[in-house]
């Protein structure tokens, strides 16, 4: 079993209804290229319980309108107590909004870019336990760098295969967790 969820009733609920789950649409991509940058030196845990508090604050993960967001904008979520508030992740937002836009037009979506890293297709790990997880692969890696020359801001590997396995890209659960079975099945129909 995945034991990373613990006894965090909301934890286990995103373990079991979204973490691995591929993802094909811009705006939960969109969702996610914020939670998890917000995520760089914090736990999940501590992001998944402001979820609501940043789709709050990042006007329902509407990249359109974050890219238009202002320094008063920045102001503003820096007294938002349902959020991390940190400056230069909040401005980067705007930042990465901004990319994420750039990325679209020139991919046609998010969703043909970031898969691209991964030929397309989930790459299933076949963990024995929550310690055979990487930190990083050659994937994130590759992402990473191509994030950073288009602009990204905390979008470092790990941070890009967290989003990865949050994202579908890949299947980490480890091999004896009912998910693992569940989320590979899926995989036969899926269409990117």
């Amino acid at each position: 079993m995945c034991n990373w969820p613990g006894n965090d009733k909301l934890m286990q609920e995103y373990h079991d209804k979204e973490w691995g789950v591929p993802v094909l649409n811009d705006k939960k991509h969109f969702e996610f290229l914020i939670l998890e940058s917000f995520q760089a030196g914090l736990s999940w845990k501590t992001i998944l319980h402001r979820r609501k508090g940043f789709k709050k604050a990042f006007a329902n993960f509407d990249h359109k309108k974050v890219a238009k967001f202002t320094a008063k904008d920045v102001d503003r979520l820096m007294k938002d107590e349902s959020i991390i508030r940190n400056r230069s992740k909040i401005a980067c937002m705007i930042t990465n909004a901004q990319a994420f836009i750039k990325i679209q037009k020139e991919f046609g979506s998010f969703n043909t870019y970031v898969w691209q890293f991964v030929n397309n297709k989930p790459i299933i790990s076949k963990l024995k336990t929550q310690s055979d997880i990487k930190a990083t692969t050659q994937e994130s890696d590759a992402m990473a760098l191509d994030m950073k020359k288009r602009g990204f801001k905390f979008r470092g590997s790990t941070i890009c295969y967290a989003n990865m396995q949050a994202v579908g890209m890949v299947n980490d659960h480890v091999q004896n967790c009912k998910r693992f079975k569940e989320i590979n099945l899926t995989h036969k129909d899926l269409r990117i």
